[in-house]
């Protein structure tokens, strides 16, 4: 059971029904994921779905990358919906079976393309040591592009909040769905 209710729009207040009927007519067309709680604080819920829609909508990086990206920092967190959501966008977006597959396993994927790895290799170094080194950040400056790295450091950031999102509020997978995460 999840620690917060649905709102129903009706019992939205004026400015979360603001919030919600913004996110309705955006590139989600849906309430999904920590909205139910954000909306809770509707600023909050405002300002991070604008930065939710440009990080996965209009980042630099191709859907591919965002994706991978997307799914480390939810495999890195345990987040169960987050990668529940995205593991099929991940897919459809290129990233390859085993690559998503290694992921969730806590393996490093067996790479065929080098901005992968090189994504790979910021995340996880970034994760494990809350810092870049040089030699990371130079790679995925000349991989990535300069706006391709803060675009991906903003994507890291914000799912990071959307997967404590999820994980605090238990946001429930729906039903017959076992956990992908061990």
């Amino acid at each position: 059971m999840p620690r917060i209710s649905t709102l129903t729009p009706e019992q939205m207040s004026s400015e979360q029904r603001r919030v919600h009927d913004d996110i309705m007519a955006g590139p989600r067309g849906r309430l999904g994921g920590p909205f139910q709680a954000w909306l809770r604080s509707p600023a909050l819920a405002d300002r991070a779905q604008k930065l939710g829609e440009h990080l996965r909508f209009k980042s630099a990086l191709p859907p591919r990358l965002s994706e991978l990206a997307i799914l480390l920092t939810a495999r890195h967190w345990t987040a169960q919906f987050e990668w529940y959501a995205h593991a099929p966008m991940a897919r459809d977006a290129g990233l390859a079976d085993e690559v998503i597959e290694a992921v969730r396993q806590r393996r490093r994927p067996s790479f065929e393309r080098e901005d992968e790895a090189v994504l790979y290799d910021f995340c996880v170094e970034l994760y494990e040591s809350c810092r870049v080194g040089e030699a990371t950040y130079q790679r995925a400056v000349t991989h990535l592009s300069e706006q391709g790295v803060v675009d991906l450091v903003g994507i890291l950031g914000y799912y990071a909040l959307v997967s404590m999102t999820l994980n605090v509020f238990e946001t429930p997978l729906p039903e017959g769905v076992s956990p992908p995460l061990t």
